[in-house]
């Protein structure tokens, strides 16, 4: 699964950047990093990009970038344990 799978308000962990080169240098530094949580605010009205908040800060990626991120989805994990 990917970051650009997640709908507005639903979160997921980072598992691996599948980027290269400074993009990849890019997302790391803005906390894409594995382990961190990434929590989806919200869409732009033409769906792109995307604004997420990740360490406390809010970032905004276009779907071709958050499709290099790879994620664990927090919420959907939860419920599947619980329910």
């Amino acid at each position: 699964m990917t970051l650009d799978d997640l709908k507005t308000g639903e979160r997921g962990t980072v598992v691996k950047i599948h980027a290269t080169g400074p993009f990849k240098k890019r997302l790391l530094e803005m906390g894409f990093v594995a382990g961190a949580e990434v929590e989806v605010i919200k869409y732009a009205p033409l769906k792109d990009p995307v604004e997420y908040m990740v360490k406390g800060y809010h970032v905004s990626l276009r779907h071709e970038e958050a499709a290099t991120i790879e994620i664990k989805d927090i919420d959907r994990a939860a419920a599947a344990t619980t329910g």
